[in-house]
This record gives C-alpha cells, structure tokens and sequence, in this order.
C-alpha cells in the first residue's frame, strides 16, 4: 500500500488574513482557494519547494476557536525544512516573524524556532548535510 500525507489542518480566525501571513510572511503559494456552502472556503497553501500543504480552515465554533495558536499545545506543530537557515531566517525576521529562539546547532541540522501569527510553534530546520 502507498500513502503520503496531501495536507494538514491549521485552524484560523480569517481566511484572507492567513493567505496574506503564508503569502506574504512565509513565502508559500496559494494552490487552492474555492468556495464551499454556508460561505466556507477550502483553501490550501504550499512551501515553495513543495512537500504536505497546510488546508486553512476558519475556525466556527468555540472550541475550534479555543484551539486557534494551540492546536500541538504549546510543542512545536509544523517542521519547515529548508535549503538555507540564514537567509530564511533573516528574511522571516525583515517580515516581522517572531523568533522564539536563537537559530542552533544540532547533530540533525540548524534550527530556529518561531510562532507563527496566531501562536503556533514551528521549527525551521536546515537538514545537516
């Protein structure tokens, strides 16, 4: 059997805001933006290199409100990998992404941990090579 994950879920308080902060802030590209019934939407976005994609989806009841910037509670939710750290790093922070730590050194790679707008941690890793 073959399987891979397409995409997960990140819950939002906007549809448009959250296109602009991947767009804009993180680089990533709209793949999808179609309309669903009751005014929903089903939009997905995708790192530049490829990879799973993230299907942004708004936030309709409290509960799912409540979980907006905690879906992993408080761990890390998403690993961005990247080719490059230092000019990830320095560009995400031109773009007002806030850094939780200092990039480092591992024996896996480099990695600098920041929250996304809404609170989510996310490491972005450069792979040791």
């Amino acid at each position: 059997m073959l399987q891979h994950i397409a995409s997960v879920t990140l819950l939002v308080d906007d549809y448009d805001t959250a296109i602009g902060y991947f767009a804009e802030t993180l680089g990533f590209l709209l793949t999808t933006d179609e309309p669903r019934a009751n005014g929903d939407r089903w939009v997905v976005v995708t790192p530049s290199g490829g990879g799973a994609a993230i299907r942004l989806s708004k936030a309709r009841e409290q509960r799912q409100r409540d979980a907006i910037g905690s879906q992993a509670g408080g761990r890390v939710l998403i690993v961005l990998m990247t080719d490059d750290l230092e000019r990830d790093y320095a560009a995400y922070q031109a773009r007002g992404v806030t850094f939780l730590e200092e990039p480092r050194h591992e024996a896996y790679g480099s990695v600098a941990v920041f929250a996304d707008r809404w609170g989510n941690r996310w490491d972005l890793i450069q792979p040791s090579r």
